[in-house]
């Protein structure tokens, strides 16, 4: 059987030929096929509708474009990558000479043979991308220029998978589904969330688990527009982007700084001793700067591998499949996965013995220890549970004072819990 790795890999590169934007047939092809991983429940909000400070804008879906010369050749082709269309262009059926057609094309100098990715949503405008070294052979002459696009009253559309948990206070999980072909950002994100519901739907969570596909900025703003009375259930949360690439792992904290999340992604990636970095919080970058924006203020942090804009690749057409590979996504997902053990876990207790040290050996706890190769190690962090466990201080602190890890905590917590020495 396929690796999770490679199972993600193949999600991309299922995903990658599909023409996505902010609206669009796009975006609903691509949750029809995430769908099949995950039930969904797909929401379409209505052109004109008031989220926020925004306005849903209208829906914008295109079937074909080209530029061919005078013997119909294409010389840029829609068909051949999505990038090559400016997104959200409007409607043009043109012939014109190559120097009224430069003003709308778009190319990288700097790598001849990459095609950047651009968009206009709010300005009504056309174009095209396409590689330096393609527009540098194009002779002085007429060409036809053809993008059969509409933009029209219609809908946005986002979705949401939600794994209920023993209590109804929730995590979300966010990633953006407005991106065409690119690998990296974010259809790696897209998979890696994808396969942390699978993952986190095998078992009994402790939060309610909310996984939200919405394109950039508006989705997310949609989302908590359509969700403010209700916005206090929102206890953490993580956004998921640039999951696949072959850089270091990177954090970037929410704008509280010192939420939940934070904490336990420091915590997670420090004690795993994979090489990281961790970085404040800026209003720039993708939707945590929505979760956490000032009104709403939700502990919600950012993974990502290198983060946008940070490798050359970004926003080209070098973010391709083979670009981000099985190992990196698998293991994005795994860090994902140790950070929500941990935060589901993360409980308050109160010693109810407080008065001196409970007699563990005649409640069985030390003989359960037998045998067992960390039997110190498990009999240390009882004892801390105990100190610390005062109602103020979680699991998390009592595994960073005691150097412990936070699994043997955990246990050591169960442990104490099932003989009636603590309480949540």
């Amino acid at each position: 059987m396929p690796s999770a790795g490679e199972q993600m890999h193949a999600l991309v590169e299922r995903l990658y030929p599909l023409c996505r934007s902010i609206t669009g047939d796009g975006v609903r092809a691509t949750l029809e096929i995430v769908g099949e991983y995950l039930p969904l429940r797909v929401h379409e909000v209505a052109t004109g509708t008031q989220v926020l400070d925004w306005t849903v804008p209208q829906e914008w879906n295109i079937r074909d474009a080209y530029i061919a010369d005078t013997a119909g050749n294409r010389v840029v082709d829609f068909a051949a990558s999505s990038l090559h269309v400016l997104g959200y262009s409007v409607p043009v059926s043109r012939t014109m000479p190559l120097a009224e057609l430069r003003p709308h094309l778009h190319t990288l100098p700097d790598h001849p043979n990459w095609i950047p990715y651009r968009t206009s949503y709010y300005k009504p405008e056309w174009g095209f991308c396409l590689a330096q070294a393609t527009l540098d052979a194009l002779a002085d002459g007429e060409y036809e220029v053809r993008i059969d696009s509409t933009l029209a009253d219609g809908h946005l559309t986002y979705a949401e998978h939600v794994i209920p948990g023993q209590v109804p206070d929730e995590v979300i999980v966010s990633c953006h589904t407005c991106h065409p072909s690119l690998a990296n950002d974010n259809l790696a994100g897209i998979a890696v969330a994808t396969f942390l519901a699978r993952a986190l739907a095998e078992q009994t969570p402790y939060y309610t688990y909310r996984f939200i596909y919405a394109p950039g900025t508006i989705g997310a703003i949609t989302w908590l527009a359509r969700n403010a009375e209700r916005i206090d259930l929102v206890k953490h949360g993580l956004v998921l982007a640039c999951a696949g690439d072959s850089g270091q792992l990177a954090y970037k904290q929410s704008r509280r700084g010192d939420a939940e999340i934070d904490r336990v992604m420091r915590h997670v990636l420090s004690a795993s001793q994979r090489p990281h970095r961790v970085t404040e919080f800026t209003p720039y970058g993708y939707d945590e700067r929505q979760y956490c924006s000032p009104g709403f203020d939700l502990g919600v942090g950012s993974l990502s591998r290198t983060p946008y804009a940070g490798y050359a690749e970004y926003h080209t057409s070098a973010d391709n499949p083979g670009f981000v590979s099985p190992e990196a996504m698998e293991d994005t997902l795994a860090v994902c996965r140790e950070a929500f053990a941990v935060l589901d876990r993360n409980r308050r207790y109160v010693n109810l013995s407080p008065y001196g040290e409970p007699q563990l050996g005649r409640r069985g706890l030390y003989d359960s220890l037998g045998g067992r190769s960390d039997a110190k190690q498990a009999q240390m962090a009882m004892l801390w549970v105990l100190s610390l466990s005062d109602g103020e201080r979680s699991l998390l602190d009592v595994a960073e004072r005691s150097g412990l890890p936070f699994d043997t905590v955990a246990v050591a917590a169960d442990a104490l819990r099932g003989a009636g020495l603590i309480k949540a």
